[in-house]
């Protein structure tokens, strides 16, 4: 049964998926929810007409409860007004607001500006010559890239960046009530910050994508102020905290393996089909959550399994990555030339497939590539050190010498 409290899970917690996918493929964990870990029930779970508002699940885990405790002290309700947390209709409608500003002509377009944020910051990387990956490349690129597009002004980067690492928490499977109480104080305090924002650009309207967000409008249709704010906050977290994954957990595989690394450096035509394989290989996200609507019937391999209608489910990403029956033997292993690495699950599927997958991609493609080529003596400076999450599982520190 998945249990990722075992010692060492979050430092690698591919062996578990293994034994999971092998021994009990269709889950039902004594918490309450219902969890999925290959390939083939992933991919149809993502894709199937099914909910991603908690309010819908009857079937309730023992946690139910700690979110609406957790808000009642703050006197507020925790209704989900972000694109994440809602169904359609309500989620095609935001969506289709906001992904004017993510069409492939408008990430295209910031490649010479994440190009140039990559090589700045190897150039300071080149003069300390020691660095935490972490601090000096993988999050500093993600989070200029999405304030420059939002154009956010002069915030309190340190504890912004403190909030956000909070606020993901949330999306962790089971987390405890002393957290719960955490994640509620720390969305608050996005809010504050995100309200701020916005009365700032409503002064200061720019070219940019916090104000496309105020002006947006469809059919007469706009973003309600409290739809505004939620947007904003899921861009900016969700804009940053996964690419530092796909960043820092693709740099470390790599290291970890210099047949890979050497052979990704020495072919400039396998840039866009690595980045998939370091996406497949260590998914930044490692689990996305459903609701199921009525009964969901599913085959195991041996008996079958009905998951009832109000059911929570998490499907795998990482474990359905990793898959033996997709990817064969090697599943394991990285392969930069990998035929079907695009393949993964890692930007999830469906009408909930991740906004930002190109700008993610782009990001990875430049950051990793410039770098290893950039540094050919690359290699570890000290034991990287894993950050304790089990869904966004990323490095928190990454030593690394460039010579």
């Amino acid at each position: 049964m998945f249990n990722p409290f075992t010692p060492g899970f979050t430092d690698d917690p591919y062996p578990h998926y293994a034994e999971l996918r092998a021994s009990e493929p269709v889950e039902h964990n004594e918490l309450g929810f219902w969890a999925l870990w290959r390939h083939r029930d992933v991919s149809e779970v993502l894709r199937a007409k099914m909910s991603v508002e908690d309010a819908k699940v009857t079937n309730q885990g023992p946690m139910a409860n700690a979110y609406a405790d957790a808000y009642a002290e703050h006197g507020i309700e925790g209704d989900g007004q972000s694109m994440l947390d809602r169904d359609p209709p309500d989620h095609t409608r935001l969506r289709k607001l906001v992904s004017q500003a993510f069409t492939p002509r408008t990430i295209e377009r910031l490649t010479p500006v994440v190009q140039q944020l990559v090589d700045d910051a190897l150039d300071q990387m080149d003069d300390e010559g020691k660095v935490d990956l972490i601090d000096a490349l993988a999050f500093p690129l993600p989070f200029t890239v999405i304030s420059v597009m939002l154009g956010m002004p002069e915030t309190d980067t340190t504890r912004l960046r403190e909030l956000s690492h909070t606020v993901v928490r949330s999306l962790e499977p089971v987390p405890d009530e002393a957290t719960v109480r955490e994640i509620v104080a720390a969305q608050i305090g996005l809010t504050e910050l995100a309200s701020d924002a916005i009365a700032w650009k409503r002064a200061n309207p720019a070219d940019d994508l916090l104000t496309a967000l105020i002006n947006a409008e469809d059919s007469g249709d706009v973003l309600s102020d409290d739809e505004l704010v939620a947007q904003v906050i899921l861009l900016y977290v969700a804009g940053h905290e996964t690419t530092v994954n796909l960043i820092g957990n693709g740099t470390l595989a790599l290291l970890r393996d210099r047949e890979q690394l050497d052979l990704w450096r020495n072919r400039p035509d396998l840039d866009d089909n690595a980045v998939e394989e370091l996406l497949r290989f260590d998914s930044p996200v490692q689990m996305s959550r459903r609701v199921t609507l009525e009964d969901y019937p599913i085959d195991d391999g041996v008996d079958g399994h009905t998951i009832p209608a109000g059911s929570f489910v998490i499907a795998s990403l990482a474990s359905a990555n990793r898959d033996e029956s997709q990817y064969g033997d090697d599943a394991h292993r990285l392969r930069v030339d990998r035929d079907n690495a695009r393949q993964h699950v890692s930007f999830g599927a469906g009408v909930h497939h991740c906004l930002g997958a190109a700008l993610a991609r782009l990001e990875g493609r430049v950051a990793v590539s410039s770098l290893i080529r950039r540094f050919p003596d690359l290699d570890l400076a000290g034991e990287p050190q894993w950050n304790g999450r089990i869904n966004l599982r990323g490095l928190a520190a990454f030593p690394v010498r460039v010579r």
